[in-house]
Formats: C-alpha cells, sequence, structure tokens
C-alpha cells in the first residue's frame, strides 16, 4: 500500500481534473438509466458507448466505460427491489429481500440500504485493489483451468449448502441450468448440441433473456393470481428523514458488511465474478447470520449481503483484467477489447509501463463511486414514488419493458417467446417450492464450468486426480465437495439424535 501511495496520488491528479469529474458523472448518469432497464444491461450499454471513445484520451475513455459500469450495477438494483425484475444477473439476489421490503411499504429503506451497500462493497474493493495490486498478480498467476473448476464448484457447492433450502431441489435446479447453458455450439469441438433442429438454438439461450422470463414475467403472474385488495399501491414514505433513518441503521450489519465484502473481494479476483458472488454471499449469511431463517421475507441484512457482494466483485475483478487480461464478467470482457483498441496492452508488465492509466483508473474508482451513491440516494424518492402507482397501470408497462427488454437482447422474435416461457416455468418453481436462484447461477458458470473441467481433463489425461495436484486446488475443490456433503450430514445428524 505504502510503496503505491505515491502512485495513487499522482493518479488523483489525473482523476480528479474537470473533464474526468465530467465524464464520471456522465458516465454514472448513463449506467444508472442502463441498469434500470432490463434488457439492455451493462455489457450492452458499455459496447454502444465504447465507439464514442476511440478519439479519447485512454485514461478519460476508461474512466468513461468504468463509470458507466459502476453506475449500471446500482441501476440494477432499482427494478430488483422496485418490481422484482433484475436489472442485472448480478441484481438476482437482491430480489430475494428488496422486493418484499418494498412491498410491505419500505422501499425507500430498501433502497438506501441497497445504496449504501453498495458504496461499502465498492470503496473495500478499490481498497484492497490498492493494497493487492502487487501480490494479486502472482496470485492471478497460479490459476490454470485445474483452480477455475475448483472455485466455480465451490460457488456450487456453497448454494447447496447454505442456500436454506431443499438440497434436493437446488441439485435439480442447479442441473436445469447447466443443462440449458450448453445449448448451442460446443466451445471445445465446436459442434452443435441439444438443439434439436431448430436453427434459433444454435446461438444458445441468452441469460437476460433467461432472467427477465423467470423473475419479470413470474411475478406478475404471482401477483395476477393475488386478491385484487393486495393489488392496490404501496403505500412509501418519501421523506427524507426515512433516507436518513435507513443510512444510519448500516452500523449494526458490520458482520455482514464484512463478510459479503471478503466473499466479493475474493470472487472478483478468482474468475467467480459479482453475479456467483452475490449468491454465495447471500447463502454464507443466510446460513451463519443470527437473522438468517428471516432471509427473504424482507429482512434488511439480506439485501447487504447481496449487494456488497455485487460491488466489491465488480471492483476487484478490475484487477485480474488489468494484471492478467484475464475478464471475469462480460462486462470487464468488453472493457479488455477496449484496451486493445486503446493501444494498452493488459498484463503483469502494464503496472510499470503505464502507471498513469493503471493508477489514474484506480484513483477515479475512488471518485465514481462516491459519485455513484450521490446519485442514486438523491433518485431514491424519485423511484420509491414508482410504487404509489397502481397496479393496473404498473402492470402492463412491466410487461412492456420485459418484452422490450428481451428484444433488444437479440432483435430477434425467439427471445420474446422465450422470455413467455421462461415465466411460466419460473412460476410452475415458484409453486413447487424450487429456488430460482441456483438455476440462474448455473446459466452464469455453465460454459466456463464445463471447459475449464475438460481442460483439466486433457492437461491430466483423464485423471480426476488433478484436482488435487497442488494446494491451492485440492483445499478449494475439497471445501467445495464438503459443501455439496454437508446436508446430508446434518440430516443422519438429526436423525441419530432423534433416535438418542
Amino acid at each position: 500500500m505504502f510503496e503505491n501511495l505515491p502512485l495513487l496520488m499522482n493518479g488523483f491528479a489525473i482523476a480528479v481534473s474537470p473533464y474526468n469529474i465530467m465524464l464520471m458523472i456522465v458516465g454514472v448518469f448513463l449506467g444508472i438509466l442502463v441498469g434500470v432497464l432490463p434488457g439492455l444491461g451493462a455489457p450492452n450499454g458499455v459496447t454502444l458507448l465504447m465507439p464514442l471513445t476511440f478519439g479519447m484520451n485512454p485514461v478519460s475513455a476508461i474512466i468513461l466505460l468504468t463509470s458507466m459500469y459502476w453506475g449500471a450495477l446500482y441501476g440494477g438494483s432499482t427494478t430488483s427491489i422496485l418490481f422484482n425484475i433484475p436489472g442485472e444477473p448480478s441484481s438476482v439476489a437482491t430480489t430475494f429481500d428488496g422486493y418484499p421490503m418494498a412491498k410491505a411499504g419500505r422501499a425507500t429503506e430498501a433502497l438506501t440500504t441497497a445504496f449504501m451497500s453498495s458504496g461499502f462493497g465498492a470503496l473495500f474493493g478499490v481498497v484492497m485493489v490498492t493494497i493487492l495490486s502487487s501480490w494479486a498478480t502472482g496470485f492471478a498467476l497460479k490459476f490454470s483451468p485445474v483452480e477455475y473448476f475448483s472455485v466455480f464448484m465451490l460457488a456450487f457447492g456453497s448454494f447447496v449448502a447454505f442456500g436454506g433450502g431443499s438440497p434436493i431441489k437446488t441439485v435439480v435446479s442447479l442441473g436445469l441450468g447447466l443443462a440449458w447453458a450448453g445449448i448451442g455450439m460446443d466451445t471445445v469441438s465446436g459442434s452443435m448440441r441439444l438443439t434439436y433442429g431448430f436453427t434459433e438454438l444454435s446461438r444458445g439461450i441468452n441469460l437476460l433473456v433467461v432472467v427477465i422470463g423467470l423473475y419479470g414475467i413470474a411475478e406478475l403472474c404471482q401477483t395476477m393470481q393475488e386478491s385484487v385488495g393486495s393489488m392496490e399501491p404501496v403505500a412509501s414514505k418519501l421523506s427524507p428523514r426515512e433516507v436518513f433513518r435507513a443510512a444510519l441503521a448500516m452500523p449494526r450489519y458490520w458482520i455482514a458488511l464484512l463478510r459479503s465484502a471478503c466473499i466479493g473481494l475474493w470472487m472478483g479476483i478468482t474468475p467467480g465474478g459479482p453475479t456467483a458472488a452475490t449468491f454465495m454471499s447471500y447463502g454464507v449469511g443466510r446460513r451463519f447470520s443470527k437473522a438468517g431463517a428471516r432471509f427473504g421475507t424482507g429482512h434488511p441484512e439480506g439485501l447487504v449481503s447481496s449487494e456488497v457482494a455485487d460491488q466489491a466483485a465488480g471492483s476487484a475483478a478490475m484487477l485480474p483484467m488489468l494484471a492478467l487480461g484475464l475478464p471475469s464478467s462480460a462486462t470487464a470482457a468488453v472493457l479488455l477489447g477496449g484496451l486493445m483498441i486503446w493501444g494498452v496492452t493488459p498484463g503483469p508488465t502494464l503496472f510499470a509501463e503505464r502507471p498513469d492509466f493503471v493508477w489514474g483508473l484506480i484513483a477515479s474508482m475512488y471518485v465514481s463511486n462516491l459519485v455513484c451513491v450521490i446519485m442514486a440516494l438523491t433518485t431514491v424518492p424519485l423511484f420509491a414514488a414508482v410504487l404509489r402507482v397502481p397496479f393496473s397501470i404498473t402492470g402492463p408497462l412491466i410487461v412492456i419493458v420485459c418484452l422490450v427488454g428481451a428484444w433488444t437482447v437479440g432483435s430477434n422474435m425467439t427471445d420474446i417467446w422465450m422470455v413467455l416461457a421462461f415465466g411460466a416455468i419460473g412460476y410452475f418453481m415458484s409453486r413447487l417450492h424450487y429456488p430460482v436462484a441456483p438455476l440462474v447461477l448455473a446459466m452464469v458458470l455453465g460454459d466456463r464450468t464445463e471447459d475449464a473441467f475438460r481442460q483439466s481433463m486433457i492437461l491430466a489425461k483423464g485423471s480426476i486426480w488433478v484436482f488435487w495436484s497442488n494446494p491451492l486446488a485440492g483445499t478449494i475443490i475439497t471445501v467445495a465437495l464438503l459443501c455439496f456433503a454437508l446436508p446430508g450430514f446434518t440430516a443422519l445428524w438429526r436423525l441419530a439424535s432423534r433416535r438418542r
């Protein structure tokens, strides 16, 4: 940290120039809009904005695009809380407690808690990036396909062990997600699979289409099944006093803040990514928190667990992208392409060859996330007021937003039908008490998990013991297997206790 302090100060001198401050404000504003629209998402927003940066200085260009990324992460929480429609895949876990809080008339508290948690997670992630910038490069170089697969299995196993629901139903949801993630072209052999002759499936199933259907359309079906009385507009207090009250309540969740920040940091530096980080953090919190039994019913700590991990992982993901050229998310992959276009080559030597670029970016992450918190908090009353509109008006608007979002993904009518199909699937899964979150997690990591496993098998000539070939991979995969086995051990322990 201290040896990098002069470099960080030089970075602040670059980041706080009036021109770059203006770019941060513009980027954050556009990012919040992109995050609110559930079909667009940060990767598409950054892609659309990137052509405007080709004539800019590389430092200013990366500041604009990353500010848009942070704003999209904040904006993705808004529709998750107000309408149960995740604006980003990493915002799925936000719906578990954020939406019940909004339905109970606590929309202002939910939005304030989410934004404050995001600010803490982002600050923690940036501080750790500053401290670990030298160490993380060497650590990330140790990751081969063997370690990648071990981390992915740990993400799946943590959901089985700490998800709180039926482990068997969780495994079924994971299996469905992995199967759907395998539809389309095999990335190793190049052959088509699970398309059953439909050319529309050759490009696979887009994750945002699945998320919009499973959460947006399915929730509408659930709401329409309720009584007419329950469809009245939700009362929500819009006074600034509610914002300050929710902000002052944050220190009581200090354990959840630190625990979720550490999980987000780990999943950001390793190839887990923000989406897996939010699921893992929420599952661990549900298992070990004193209020874990109330997770999913509208408890602020559940919201804190997902939002802190989301932002911490998003910030930490910048480190492997810069140091090794390894993006851990779709947005990081788009940003990596931008680096190439601007003539910046990521890798271990980037910190030495382009310190102005690296430390200007890191310094801008401090400032832009502060801008995000301020802009997000000032719009809380506006967003909360949306819940005062009757469902007879917001319901059709939500359907339009969902369908427009699905069309934006690929401008394909097949995506519209898929959204409706996944809406029906999500409705029946909810009625049968099958968790949807493990399915989404499996679709996020499915392709990468399979590729890592097959590459590991090729390297080891088919030997499964390759996952215990070194201490790092062996430790991670052993913990993952213990997570899968934990529900079985718990059930046997309870059975033995009853017999005694």
